[in-house]
């Protein structure tokens, strides 16, 4: 991963930080990881300490995190991956760091950026080089979370609306021209379907790069929106009524050299060749799981299965078809060699998502599955006539139900990531099905 200054860092410099400290006036490094329910954690480490923490790693207790730890376990170090490293461009002074966990020696197998490492890993032993884009949707609100920060942003279709992305010019503006000093190709920003929101895209990049800008990204966008007195959330659903946040991925494999778009035939359907439809065949066949991880949270379930929303139109899939150019699916192929997930959103964890589409479409590779029958229909006005694609579960439990029958998903993932993951995310189904509601008392009481 680039930096801003990496046209004057040799290679050596980002390899070793203690060096990369003194040629970029770095007085403090976050070494940062992401836990399973995709909080980002860090410790702020000075620059005098950060050689022995290359080495050695920041100690952090597990258990005070999302992971299935104990207060028992020994000290869990973050080790910085030198190559993630990027010089914080609103401050300077500071470089954020990607890391992997380990403990007792050993890499933490349920930590979510060592699962990605290690189904790429297994990926490459077959030859399989996945890179990938995310469009990371994002609402700009008030600092309490309870209304989005432009007043005047009401139009019933807001979508590329020229004067409230305007409004909003100092803080989209900002975010876009770090992502241009950092390298990353960024190339436009939008106004998205919903009062409030907006999306930035950046270009494509092997998945390993791809999940280190996505963290440092939501990052990023919290820090600036800060700066600017306002809240950015990517919460799948903040708000009743209005498009909720995706996070669309554009898929392609690559040979080892990457150089080779091995998914591009233009002599097939779509342009998509027979390895890139048996990809898609593993995640047309693990769609129902793979929903746990792309889409992991109670909210994340108001957005794949919602009404019209005001401006007519969820943007999200409900059921698991796959199409050509055409939004109403979870799966569109827009163009040759590659094709779009609709189905994450804005809580799904970085490294996760990668891992788990990842893990899917080498299965279906494996297996030669095939991704079934194409539909053309509009979904959103004749889904109902669909026979060949199931729904995709209704609330959090059914995923997590569809994620745990599925032996070959889990295997590929790792059990120990699986279990913990499972385990956790029952915690929080749990707590919330015992949550009492207003909507309970409202329906209940007179009964």
């Amino acid at each position: 991963m680039g930096t801003a200054f990496e046209g004057s860092l040799k290679q050596d410099a980002r390899e070793d930080l203690a060096e990369f400290a003194k040629l970029n006036k770095i007085k403090y490094f976050m070494i940062s990881y992401t836990d399973l329910f995709g909080g980002q954690r860090a410790k702020l480490v000075p620059a005098q300490a950060i050689a022995d923490m290359q080495k050695d790693g920041a100690g952090f207790a597990g258990f005070a995190t999302w992971l299935d730890l104990t207060p028992a376990h020994p000290d869990m170090l973050a080790v910085p991956d030198p190559a993630s490293v990027i010089q914080l461009p609103w401050k300077p002074e500071v470089a954020w760091v990607a890391s992997d966990c380990i403990m007792d020696g050993k890499l933490v197998e349920q930590a979510p950026r060592n699962t990605l490492k290690r189904v790429m890993s297994a990926a490459a032993a077959e030859g399989c080089y996945m890179k990938s884009g995310v469009e990371a949707e994002f609402f700009l609100v008030t600092r309490d979370g309870k209304a989005i920060s432009d007043s005047a942003d009401t139009a019933s279709k807001p979508c590329y609306d020229q004067q409230a992305v305007m409004r909003r010019y100092d803080v989209i503006a900002e975010i876009c021209d770090y992502m241009l000093e950092l390298g990353w190709g960024a190339y436009q920003n939008d106004h998205e379907d919903a009062n409030g929101q907006f999306e930035m895209n950046w270009a494509f990049d092997d998945v390993l790069a791809t999940a280190d800008k996505h963290s440092f990204f939501k990052f990023m966008v919290r820090s600036i929106a800060e700066k600017h007195g306002l809240r950015a959330t990517f919460m799948p659903k903040p708000f009743q009524g209005l498009t909720g946040n995706g996070c669309h991925m554009h898929i392609s494999v690559w040979d080892q050299e990457g150089r080779t778009n091995v998914f591009a035939d233009n002599g097939m359907e779509l342009g998509l060749s027979s390895r890139g439809r048996h990809f898609l065949g593993g995640i047309m066949r693990h769609a129902s799981a793979l929903a746990a991880i792309t889409n992991p949270t109670v909210n994340s379930y108001k957005r794949i299965n919602a009404p019209r929303t005001i401006s007519g139109a969820t943007w999200a899939p409900n059921s698991v078809t796959w199409t050509g150019n055409n939004r109403t699916h979870m799966v569109r192929v827009p163009g040759p060699g590659r094709f779009e997930l609709r189905l994450p959103d804005g809580a799904a964890n970085p490294y996760l998502m990668q891992a788990v589409v990842l893990a899917a479409g080498v299965n279906g590779m494996r297996s030669k599955a095939d991704p079934g029958q194409r539909s053309d229909i509009d979904m959103y006005k004749d889904g109902h006539t669909v026979t060949h694609g199931a729904k995709l579960p209704l609330n959090l439990l059914d995923a997590l139900r569809e994620f745990d029958a599925d032996s070959e998903l889990k295997a590929a993932l790792g059990e120990e990531l699986s279990a913990a993951y499972l385990k956790l995310k029952h915690q929080e189904w749990n707590a919330y099905a015992s949550h009492f509601t207003q909507w309970e008392v409202d329906n209940t009481m007179d009964i």
